[in-house]
């Protein structure tokens, strides 16, 4: 005999459960179908599909962390920051989520928040590209001594990643800290000598801390083997120039120069050059003079340096004393403090036979020389002889 009290509480029972079942095979062929549309990049759609998965009664991470991960992969960072949040919340030793986290604020240029989430997932496990990228964090909000302290962590794990060791080198470049930034290297370059990341910011440091022997080295090897780049011709013709192999710098720079014609200074470094190797200066120094001149964007250091250089060309020539009188005087009005010019404009005038003119800029150097200098002896000597002229012609 069929016991019917059983029966429809057998039937209640497997009318509940049926929905149950249905909805979590629900739930399974839209979380299938919303990875493949991420897979394929159709991440839209996606978050369409999981978007009607999402209930107020209650946190599914399983649909929640593909949801961020869709928001993550569309670019809206935004809301994956905020999805990944909630996730952090939920599942607190997930350090997925936090990781995740770190990243989308950092994407978001949130740099602080970046940094919490960041040292957050620091917490559960010390992973070098974790904290590689809290320094670029602390970087990017100009905190240079932090962001170098969490490189050199991401340093001390994983000791040959070139790229983080690039940008502890940078910090410690632009610091003027050269000593540590060649230090610093040298364990790479012993595994990679010809790294062309790493071997060019040693002689980098090199350079910039006054070491253009060894730097010249550096770039040197660097060229030998094939580095063809703007910076390795123009450092190495810049390391040459300052250890006096004059026709070395020319070809490096010439050679830079057919890279990048766009750098003022490399312009005004060959007129230099071709001027200390006593180029004939109307041929060959005025015209990279020229080049400079045209290029330049106000810079009265520049500037003056440029003038002194045009000034210099025509005193050398003897024959063209106004023009040198003329770049010198403008030197001198870029830079004030390069009152050698005012001596130089004075002996110009001497050499014409203006002596009144040379008399009053020798008076003009005298008052700002300093007294038993060569050059303030010089100037008085000249001033004696140009005042004893002129009451001779009186």
């Amino acid at each position: 005999m069929v016991n019917w009290k059983s029966a429809i509480v057998l039937f209640i029972w497997m009318l509940g459960c049926v929905p149950v079942g249905a909805q979590n095979t629900h739930r399974d062929s839209v979380l299938t179908h919303a990875r493949y549309l991420k897979s394929i990049y159709r991440t839209d759609e996606a978050i369409e599909e999981l978007a009607a998965l999402v209930s107020p009664k209650g946190m599914d991470e399983g649909v929640m962390a593909e949801l961020a991960d869709c928001h993550f992969q569309s670019g809206a960072y935004d809301d994956a920051a905020g999805t990944y949040f909630m996730l952090s919340s939920f599942s607190p030793r997930n350090i997925l989520y936090k990781i995740r986290l770190m990243q989308a604020y950092f994407r978001l240029k949130n740099y602080p928040q970046s940094i919490l989430a960041g040292q957050a997932a620091l917490q559960l496990d010390s992973i070098p590209a974790v904290i590689s990228l809290v320094g670029d964090s602390f970087r990017q909000l100009g905190q240079a001594d932090s962001a170098l302290c969490y490189y050199c962590k991401s340093l001390a794990l994983k000791p040959m990643n070139e790229v983080v060791l690039s940008k502890a080198m940078g910090i410690l470049i632009d610091g003027e800290n050269y000593k540590d930034a060649v230090s610093i290297s040298d364990a790479f370059l012993a595994e990679d000598p010809d790294n062309p990341t790493i071997a060019p910011l040693k002689g980098l440091a090199l350079y910039r801390g006054g070491d253009y022997e060894s730097a010249a080295g550096v770039f040197q090897r660097q060229e030998d083997i094939g580095n063809d780049t703007y910076p390795i011709h123009y450092y190495l013709g810049q390391s040459y120039w300052h250890t006096k192999v004059m026709y070395r710098a020319e070809k490096e720079l010439l050679t830079a120069w057919q890279i990048d014609s766009t750098d003022v200074n490399l312009a005004y470094t060959i007129a230099a050059v071709k001027s200390e190797c006593h180029y004939p200066f109307e041929e060959d120094v005025k015209p990279w003079l020229d080049k400079a001149m045209e290029m330049l964007e106000p810079d009265h250091v520049l500037m003056s340096r440029l003038h002194q250089q045009y000034g210099l060309g025509y005193y050398r020539m003897q024959a063209s004393w106004d023009k040198a009188i003329e770049h010198y005087k403008e030197a001198y009005r870029y830079n004030p403090k390069f009152t050698s010019a005012l001596s130089t404009v004075a002996y110009c005038y001497q050499m014409k036979k203006e002596y009144k003119q040379a008399a009053e800029w020798y008076e003009k150097y005298l008052k700002v020389a300093r007294p038993g200098s060569k050059g303030y002896d010089f100037a008085k000597d000249n001033l004696q002889f140009v005042k004893a002229e002129l009451f001779m012609n009186e």
